[in-house]
Formats: structure tokens, C-alpha cells, sequence
């Protein structure tokens, strides 16, 4: 395998910081970012010259462009971006106010595109280089009553990440979506998940569904981070790494499952759809 050059958004936590410590080990070099750089350091427990920890603001273009520019200037170059910085908002449409369904596309959305407009000028310059956008399962079916705003959010990173494969098609440069599934992280814990400021009773089917959660997945996810960085990684070698990888068993059985109902619905409405032409 070659050791390229990974820049790792959210990287003091989660998968990313798994990716991160896996990357490290395996001898790649990384710049990593957290809001909170000592944090990201404590966390990571690398001192070595091949660990480049950032503080940046992932929603603050220009603190984005000079992270990008600091991995330049100390390693010479970018050829991985895992954009992983994020969070879970949940709440139902009706419930969650504007500044916490702008918030959540900030950080999610707009805090991706920022890193790719920041690399994407040395990504063309050499024509070559990888991008891995995190969405998740819930960015392919979104039908979990309480996620509809960070389901949009990642719904958003998947249909971006299709259209940038397709822009740079011919430059040599890739692009991957990751669907993950349910992992053992702290997903699901306090400070990467928010709950609804102002949450109505009424919704019963979004109550429920995050006393499951609650009481049922978090400490029983059937993704093992470990086993996920080394998927990542795997990607990355890839001479045609795939534009959709779906992670995790409980991710690719719910894909099937939306595949079935757009199936069924296509053939159930494929007479009336038909007959709309001229």
C-alpha cells in the first residue's frame, strides 16, 4: 500500500478519531481537526512528526483554507480528505426552530463544502486525489421519525458528492460516499447528538424512537470502529474506489430495504408515470 497524505475533519472523537490512531499506526501521515486542539492531542496520543493536529472552525471558511494550506506547507501535499466533522440533530420537522435546522446544515453540509472548494486547487493541480464524504444510512433512507433535519443533511452530502464525481470525472479524482450504519462510538452520546429545544408531545412515533435509542442501540451497535478505519483505508488504496459504500451489515440490509420499496413503487405507478409524455 502507498502512504498518502490523509487530511480527517472531527477528528477528536468517533470514527474519526479511530481513523485517525489506525492511520498513524499504519505509518500514513495526518492532519486532523477538532475545535478544540488539545482535546484532538489527548485524544489522539501522537507527538510524532507525522501527526499534524489543526484547530479549525469547520463552518469558517477562511479558518478551513489555512488549515488546508498549513498540511501543504508540512507535508507537501493532500491525497485522502475524509470530511467526518459533524453532528446529530434531532428533533421533528415541526419542532426543531431555524437556527437549530441552519446549525445542522452548517456544520454537516456547509462545513464539507468548505473543505472541498479549500482542497479541490490542488486536487486539480496534480489531477489526482480521493474525497470521502461521511453521510450515513440515514442519508439513504430517511424514514426515522425525529431525523428529518440531519437525515436532510446527509441526503444533501450524498447528492453534493454525486455531483462532484461527475465534475471531476475527468481529473483523475475520486470521490466516495460512506452510508455508515449503527457503530460503538459516542455517536449517540451527549455533544455530538442534540435533541429539539422545544419538543412536542404530541409526536409520539419521535418519542419513541429516541427512548429506543436510549434504552436499546446505544451500547448494542453492531459496527465495530476498529474494523471500520481499516475499511476506510481500504478504500483508499483502491485503484476505482466505489462512488457509494454502504458500512456496516445493518447499513447495507436497510439500503436493500429502500431499494425493495423504490422498486415496488416504480413498477406499482410505472403506467401512470408513462403516461405523462407527449
Amino acid at each position: 500500500m502507498t502512504k498518502k497524505v490523509w487530511f480527517v475533519t472531527g477528528a477528536s472523537k468517533g470514527l474519526g478519531l479511530t481513523l485517525v490512531k489506525k492511520l498513524l499506526a499504519e505509518g500514513y501521515q495526518v492532519a486532523a481537526t477538532s475545535r478544540d486542539v488539545k482535546q484532538l492531542n489527548d485524544a489522539v496520543g501522537n507527538s510524532t512528526s507525522s501527526f499534524l493536529p489543526l484547530q479549525v472552525d469547520i463552518v469558517d471558511n477562511a479558518s478551513v483554507g489555512n488549515a488546508i494550506k498549513d498540511v501543504i506547507k508540512k507535508f507537501g501535499t493532500i491525497d485522502v480528505v475524509v470530511n467526518n466533522a459533524g453532528y446529530g440533530q434531532l428533533g421533528t420537522i415541526e419542532e426543531l426552530t431555524d437556527a437549530e435546522a441552519r446549525q445542522n446544515f452548517d456544520a454537516n453540509v456547509f462545513g464539507t463544502l468548505n473543505v472541498i472548494r479549500n482542497v479541490m486547487p490542488y486536487f486539480r493541480s496534480k489531477k489526482a486525489g480521493h474525497i470521502i464524504n461521511i453521510s450515513s444510512i440515514a442519508g439513504f433512507l430517511g424514514a426515522f421519525p425525529g431525523w428529518g433535519i440531519y437525515n436532510a443533511t446527509k441526503f444533501a452530502v450524498a447528492g453534493l458528492t454525486e455531483a462532484l464525481s461527475a465534475e471531476t470525472a475527468s481529473m483523475g479524482i475520486k470521490s466516495t460516499i460512506v452510508y455508515p450504519g449503527y457503530f460503538k462510538t459516542n455517536f449517540l452520546l451527549q455533544g455530538s447528538m442534540k435533541l429539539a429545544i422545544n419538543p412536542i408531545a404530541d409526536y409520539k412515533e419521535a418519542r419513541d424512537l429516541e427512548i429506543i435509542h436510549d434504552t436499546q442501540i446505544i451500547g448494542n451497535q453492531p459496527g465495530d470502529p476498529e474494523k471500520a478505519a481499516m475499511a476506510f483505508i481500504i478504500l483508499a488504496e483502491k485503484e476505482n474506489p466505489p462512488l457509494h459504500f454502504f458500512m456496516g451489515s445493518d447499513s447495507v440490509g436497510m439500503a436493500n430495504t429502500k431499494i425493495e420499496i423504490l422498486q415496488s413503487a416504480l413498477t406499482a405507478t410505472e403506467e401512470l408515470s408513462n403516461s405523462t409524455n407527449f
